[in-house]
């Protein structure tokens, strides 16, 4: 059963938000090697949950976003689409760690899908 795997902080201030998040709740950041600028958000170790992300947020967007594995991305956006969701973010490669692609459910939520693969490129 595919679950929520991930949470990505949109933030026009990413220093100031990772402050603030680590001041309220003692999160940990880590600049992530990847192509774009995004920290790596550790929530705690011992007690069930998720870890996330921080990153500039885009014009438009809203909001904190989840994100679920799933075993296949190009499966589940036709699953999305046919009970009524959207997609809003076409598949696209996250390199060294998989396929995302973002929707929105019935109810205008906006969420991740991502299938692992290390090889995505």
């Amino acid at each position: 059963m595919p679950r929520v795997s991930h949470f990505d902080i949109p933030a026009d201030d990413p220093q100031r938000a990772q402050k603030f998040y680590k001041k309220v709740f003692d999160w940990k950041f880590e600049k992530w090697d990847g192509p774009m600028d995004y920290w790596m958000a550790t929530t705690g170790t011992k007690e069930p949950g998720i870890n996330g992300g921080l990153s500039k947020r885009i014009p438009g967007q809203m909001g904190m976003v989840n994100t679920i594995d799933v075993p296949s991305v190009d499966e589940f956006t036709k699953k999305i689409i046919k009970n009524g969701g959207q997609l809003i973010v076409p598949k696209m490669a996250i390199p060294k760690i998989g396929w995302f692609a973002q929707c929105m459910d019935t109810e205008l939520n906006i969420f991740g899908i991502i299938e692992k693969d290390e090889k995505a490129e």
